[in-house]
């Protein structure tokens, strides 16, 4: 598919959002905009605020501090206008569970004021279309996973919040999904997007903000947040091809241990360390790793925040038969 023109404008804008749980500071004045058409992910530990963020985005609970507009208008109280434009998937969504697929979203479909085609393209678009006819209650945990992101998607809407779409999905269904959503992407939809997945958030990203503590430590694109580590690069090599003291031995190196029956190699002269290594071992043995999201993640959030605590429930949505609980 070719990808269409980013929608121009901004999608999202929250100034100074704070939330409090009596003595706990769910967020505290978390500021940040997404533009329409964006990929944006919302990356944190359990207990960060990152939930209370998105719910307070979605206009599921009202913030106690700060401003929050979606597409220009607050989504608290609870705005009827926003509802068509906006779609929400939750890892516990609820569903119409005597229905079939095929019946659960033509429901929903007919509660957003969308037509029955809408509901077969949202079961065909998830990789859903062979179970059609199945009862909602006979589908596997990864196959609900994929209606629950069917529901959010059945009526079209404008902005997407994606919570953890792709747990409980096997690899291939996982990478399957990240196909789907890069044609939601590809559409000039927006969507925001909470996962444990660096290597997702990594891959699909536009930007991400990372949340610790109620507060953004980080908010910018997944491969900037990677080079601000300045991490050096690691190289493997089987224990059994080079000794530690040759590896020391090579220039460069700063870094040298044995990890697994490897010996790992950590340099900022990657390039260096490569051509004097294949002048002992074979250059098919080298493993060449550098650092990931993940590894700029665990650096930014290594500090747990000293009143963290779980999140409150889930508030219900509106829409009938599809209220959603954390």
């Amino acid at each position: 598919m070719t990808p269409q023109p980013r929608p121009a404008g901004t999608a999202i804008v929250l100034d100074g959002v704070s939330k409090h749980y009596g003595e706990v500071r769910a967020l505290d004045g978390v500021s940040f905009s997404v533009a329409q058409g964006e990929f944006f992910g919302v990356l944190g530990p359990n207990g960060a605020g990152k939930t209370t963020l998105v719910e307070i985005v979605e206009g599921m609970r009202k913030a106690d501090g700060g401003t929050v507009t979606v597409f220009g208008m607050s989504p608290w109280p609870r705005n009827t206008a926003l509802l068509r434009r906006i779609g929400v998937q939750t890892q516990t969504s609820a569903f119409f569970t005597r229905l079939t697929a095929w019946e659960h979203l033509e429901t929903v479909a007919a509660l957003h004021g969308a037509d029955r085609d809408a509901a077969r393209h949202a079961l065909e678009l998830v990789g859903l279309g062979g179970k059609e006819r199945s009862r909602v209650d006979d589908l596997s945990g990864g196959q609900r996973q994929r209606l629950a992101l069917a529901t959010a998607l059945v009526h079209q809407p404008d902005l997407i919040f994606l919570d953890e779409p792709t747990a409980a999905l096997d690899p291939e269904a996982r990478r399957s999904l990240w196909a789907v959503l890069r044609e939601l992407r590809g559409e000039g939809r927006t969507i925001v997007y909470t996962t444990h997945y660096l290597d997702e958030a990594e891959a699909l990203c536009d930007r991400v903000a990372i949340i610790a503590g109620g507060k953004v430590v980080a908010l910018d694109s997944p491969g900037a947040l990677i080079r601000s580590m300045a991490a050096p690069a690691r190289l493997l090599i089987p224990a059994d091809r080079i000794t530690v003291e040759q590896a020391r031995a090579l220039d460069g190196a700063e870094r040298v241990l044995v990890e697994g029956g490897e010996v790992v190699i950590e340099t900022r002269h990657a390039n260096r360390v490569l051509v004097e290594a294949a002048a002992l071992v074979d250059m098919d043995a080298i493993q060449t790793r550098t650092a990931t999201l993940e590894d700029a993640y665990l650096r930014l959030t290594a500090t747990p925040p000293p009143a963290a605590a779980e999140e409150r429930p889930t508030a219900p949505t509106a829409a009938a038969g599809t209220e959603h609980r954390r």
